[in-house]
C-alpha cells in the first residue's frame, strides 16, 4: 500500500515535559529534515493539578499547559515553510481552549496551518456513572477498590489511543492538540498515518510505540538522565532533541538532532526503554508490546537500530487517573550538622510530636535527609536536613498556631546547634490532590477529533479485537544462575561501578532496570540481582510489597517493579524522590561483590 508521502519518515520530539528546554520546536522546526515533531507536556501531576483547577467550576480559567504556547509559537513560520505537521499532549483539561488560543495566534501571522483537537479524555462523568452501577476500578497498584479510597473523587482523565490523530492528518492537519493520550501515541499516529497502517497492522504498531516511548521523554535517550553521563562528549549545555525514522514494517533507528550536544548509543538506548515500564508487556490502547526479545543495535554514530519488539492484540481497558482533594500539606526544616545525627533528628521528634495534636494529621513524617561523612572536608558536607512532613484534611491543622509554631517554639531546649530553615514559606498549607491509577473500558469513552476547517467531528471507534489486561505480568527469577566465584576474585563496590541503571514512576509502582556494558558481565548480573538481593539492597526502604522481576537476554538487562514504593506517587508523596528517579541511583550506591575484572575495565 502506498505511503501518504514519499519522504522518509523522520519524526523528531522537542519535549518531554512542561520543565523541558522551550527551544525545540523552533530549533527542530528550522534546522531539521524532519516530517513530524512531536511533544508531551503532561504528567501525572499536571493531570491532577490541572483536573482538580478545572472540577473548582471557574470557566474563566483555561487549564492547558501555557508552556506548549511558549514553545511552538516561534517556530510556527518554519513549520509551515517547511511542511512539517506537529502531534502533541498539551491540552490537560482545557483543549478546546488550546486549540482556541493557537488559532488566534495562527490566524493573526497570516499562516494557513489547520489545527485540530482530540476529546474524550475527560472522563469525570463516566466514572461516576460507573461507581453507581458497581464498576470497582481496582488500583493498579494497590490492587484496593475505589470504595476503599478515603477521598472523594472530584476529576478523571483517561488515557487516549492514536487513531484520533491519525485521522486528524488524513483530513489535512497540520497540528493535532490532545488533552491526554498515551505518551507514545502521538508517534505511533505519525507513522501509521505515514505508512497506512490499520489497527490489525500489530506488528508495526508495537514497533512504533516502542520508538514513541524512546522519544517520549525527549533528551532522556540522547544523554539526559543517563547514569553514565560523565562520558558525554562536550559540556552538555544543549543536548539534542531525538530523532526517530521509522521504517514501512514498524523497525525503527534512533537518532538525534545535528545540532547540540549529547549521543545516541545503544546504551542511552537501554536505559530509556527500561524507564517507566511495568513488565515484559508494554500496555496502550491500540496494541500491546512485547518486550523481552527486543534487539538494539548500534548502526553508525548515533545512530541505534531497533527491532524484534513482540506484539499481543490491545486491551479493551485504558488507564484511568481519578484525581481527588487530599486535604493540605505543610512541611518545615531544621538542619543538624557532625556527630550524633540520628540521636539530635531523634529528641527533635520527640519534641516536636509532643507539642502536635497528631491525630489531626493522616500524613507525619520525620525525615533525615542526608548523613555527615566521616572527617568532613567543610560545613556543608556535615550538615544535614531534619524535614517534618505533614499532610491533613483540615487546614487549620496546619496554621501558624498548629503547626510551624509547635515546630519551631522547641528550637530553644532540643539539640546542640539546632537552626530551623528561616524561609518558612513551606510551613504554610497549600492544597494537594491524592491521585488513584486503574482501568477503565475503551469503549465508554467518547474518543472524538474535531477538525474545525473542515467542519467536521469524527468519532474514534475502541478496538474490538482484544486481550485482557493482565494486572500481574509475568514474574521470575533467573534461570541457571552461576556462583560469584564463577568470575575469580572479587571486590565489595558499587554496584553503580559497573552497571547502569534508570528507574521512574507509574502511580505509586517504582521501576527501575539495570544492564552491563559486556556482553560477559550479563550471566553476574542475572545471577547476582534477584528479588532478594534487591530488597536487602533497598535496606529499609523495602517495607515487604511485591517485588516483580523480569530479563532482557538480548539487552544484558534485568527489570524490578517494586508495587507501591513511592507512598502515593508523584501528586502526594512524602519522599523528595516523588518520580522514583533516584531509585535506581540509590541502588547503584549499595555496596556488592563485584568481579575484579570487571572493575578493571574502568568505572562507569
Amino acid at each position: 500500500m502506498p505511503s501518504a508521502t514519499q519522504k522518509p519518515l523522520r519524526i523528531a520530539s522537542a519535549s518531554g515535559s512542561v520543565t523541558d528546554r522551550r527551544y525545540g520546536f523552533a530549533a527542530l522546526a528550522k534546522t531539521e529534515d524532519v516530517s513530524f515533531i512531536v511533544g508531551d507536556f503532561m504528567s501525572e501531576y499536571n493531570m491532577t493539578t490541572r483536573g482538580g483547577a478545572k472540577s473548582n467550576g471557574d470557566e474563566s480559567s483555561a487549564e492547558f499547559e501555557e508552556c506548549f504556547l511558549e514553545s511552538i509559537i516561534p517556530a510556527l513560520p518554519d513549520l509551515a515553510k517547511n511542511g512539517i505537521k506537529v502531534a502533541v499532549n498539551a491540552g490537560g483539561s482545557d483543549t478546546k481552549k488550546l486549540h482556541d488560543a493557537l488559532l488566534a495566534i495562527v490566524q493573526e501571522q497570516g499562516l494557513s496551518l489547520r489545527i485540530a483537537w482530540v476529546e474524550g479524555d475527560e472522563v469525570s462523568d463516566i466514572v461516576q456513572k460507573s461507581l453507581e452501577s458497581g464498576h470497582h476500578f481496582k488500583s493498579l497498584t494497590t490492587g484496593r477498590n475505589l470504595a476503599d479510597w478515603e477521598f472523594k473523587p472530584i476529576y478523571a482523565q483517561c488515557y487516549l489511543g492514536s487513531f484520533g490523530i491519525v485521522e486528524a492528518f488524513k483530513h489535512g492537519a497540520d497540528i493535532v492538540l490532545c488533552g491526554r493520550v498515551a505518551d507514545a501515541c502521538p508517534t505511533i499516529a505519525c507513522a501509521a498515518y505515514t505508512h497506512n497502517w490499520e489497527r490489525d497492522d500489530l506488528s508495526q504498531l508495537a514497533h512504533a510505540f516502542v520508538a514513541g516511548h524512546f522519544i517520549e521523554c525527549s533528551t532522556y535517550v540522547t544523554g539526559g538522565n543517563f547514569s553514565g553521563f560523565k562520558s558525554l562528549p562536550g559540556k552538555s549545555l544543549n543536548i539534542s532533541f531525538p530523532v526517530v525514522e521509522v521504517e514501512n514494517d514498524g523497525t525503527f533507528v534512533v537518532t538525534k538532532q545535528v545540532e547540540g550536544d549529547g549521543i545516541v548509543t545503544v546504551d542511552t538506548c537501554k536505559a530509556q526503554l527500561l524507564y517507566e515500564i511495568q513488565g515484559p508487556l508494554y500496555y496502550n490502547s491500540d496494541v500491546v508490546a512485547e518486550l523481552s526479545d527486543i534487539k538494539i543495535e548500534q548502526v553508525g554514530k548515533n545512530r541505534v537500530r531497533v527491532n524484534n519488539v513482540g506484539f499481543r492484540k490491545p486491551p479493551p481497558t485504558t488507564k484511568v487517573g481519578i484525581t481527588a482533594r487530599g486535604g493540605f500539606q505543610a512541611e518545615a526544616h531544621y538542619f543538624g550538622c557532625g556527630l550524633d545525627i540520628e540521636e539530635k533528628a531523634a529528641l527533635l521528634e520527640r519534641q516536636i510530636r509532643h507539642h502536635l495534636d497528631e491525630s489531626r494529621y493522616h500524613t507525619l513524617k520525620f525525615r533525615i535527609n542526608g548523613r555527615c561523612p566521616s572527617n568532613p572536608t567543610n560545613q556543608d558536607a556535615a550538615t544535614v536536613d531534619f524535614r517534618i512532613f505533614a499532610q491533613s484534611k483540615d487546614a487549620d491543622a496546619l496554621s501558624l498556631d498548629n503547626f510551624l509554631r509547635p515546630c519551631t517554639d522547641v528550637t530553644m531546649q532540643t539539640y546542640p546547634g539546632a537552626t530551623f530553615a528561616v524561609d518558612s514559606r513551606q510551613a504554610l498549607p497549600k492544597p494537594y490532590y491524592e491521585y488513584w491509577v486503574a482501568l477503565l473500558p475503551q469503549s465508554v469513552a467518547s474518543h472524538v477529533v474535531h477538525i474545525p476547517f473542515a467542519n467536521k467531528s469524527i468519532k474514534i471507534e475502541a478496538p474490538t479485537d482484544t486481550e485482557d489486561f493482565l494486572y500481574e505480568q509475568p514474574s521470575y527469577e533467573t534461570k541457571n544462575p552461576l556462583p560469584l566465584a564463577s568470575w575469580g576474585p572479587t571486590t565489595v563496590a558499587p554496584l553503580g561501578y559497573v552497571v547502569h541503571a534508570r528507574s521512574g514512576d507509574k502511580g505509586s509502582d517504582a521501576n527501575v532496570g539495570f544492564f552491563v556494558r559486556n556482553a560477559d558481565e550479563w550471566d553476574w548480573l542475572r545471577s547476582i540481582l534477584t528479588r532478594d538481593k534487591i530488597k536487602k539492597l533497598l535496606g529499609d526502604d523495602y517495607t515487604g510489597k511485591p517485588i516483580h522481576r523480569f530479563e532482557l537476554p538480548h539487552l544484558a538487562a534485568v527489570h524490578f517493579l517494586l508495587k507501591d514504593h513511592l507512598d502515593r506517587g508523584v501528586a502526594s508523596s512524602s519522599t523528595y524522590d516523588v518520580l522514583g528517579k533516584n531509585v535506581a541511583e540509590y541502588l547503584r550506591c549499595k555496596l556488592v561483590e563485584i568481579p575484579n575484572k570487571f572493575l578493571e575495565r574502568g568505572r562507569i
